[in-house]
């Protein structure tokens, strides 16, 4: 088991059915190493208010990550101030084996399996932030970059596109 960048573990024995409050907050070299991770420009901000508490299914996590995250245009390489407020809504399990069969119900949450004793909410808060980030994310100029380039729009695009031509060329005959 490797330790993630911004590790911020709480041992199971110390979790009880009654909801705690949880603050956590990623320090420079850690939100330095997530960012590398995650193949951000940088994080400027990266922390998480939660509340844990057991629930007959595991440890429930519930609350906001919120981040300050640079990230690179996919089109132009500029750099993108992107802000960051998401929920939090997880369930830490048992590992389950692997000829078991889990069926998730329309409103199953998102879960992790606990690892060595212990819930890991700092990379439980990682995770949350990259999933809330645009993966191909386009500054204000990658559109005329792009159209410089040849590359045309959705909106531009032709019924039968390259293939237009040819039935023009089809109904001649």
């Amino acid at each position: 088991m490797t330790t993630p960048e911004w590790s911020r573990p709480e041992r199971l024995d110390t979790i009880a059915h009654d909801e705690r409050a949880v603050t956590i907050e990623a320090d420079e070299a850690e939100r330095a190493a997530v960012a590398r991770r995650f193949d951000l420009v940088a994080i400027d901000r990266l922390s998480a208010h939660l509340t844990m508490r057991r629930d007959g299914a595991g440890i429930l996590v519930t609350g906001r990550v919120t981040a300050a995250v640079a990230q690179a245009c996919s089109v132009t390489a500029e750099r993108l101030a992107v802000m960051v407020d998401e929920p939090v809504l997880v369930r830490f399990i048992e590992p389950v084996a692997e000829e078991d069969e889990i069926e998730l119900s329309a409103d199953a949450l998102d879960t992790i399996e606990i690892e060595g004793g212990a819930i890991d909410l700092g990379e439980a808060a990682a995770q949350t932030m990259a999933l809330a980030l645009d993966p191909f994310p386009r500054g204000p100029n990658a559109g005329k970059v792009l159209k410089a380039a040849g590359v045309i729009g959705e909106d531009e695009a032709r019924p039968l596109g390259a293939l237009a031509g040819l039935k023009a060329l089809l109904q001649k005959e």
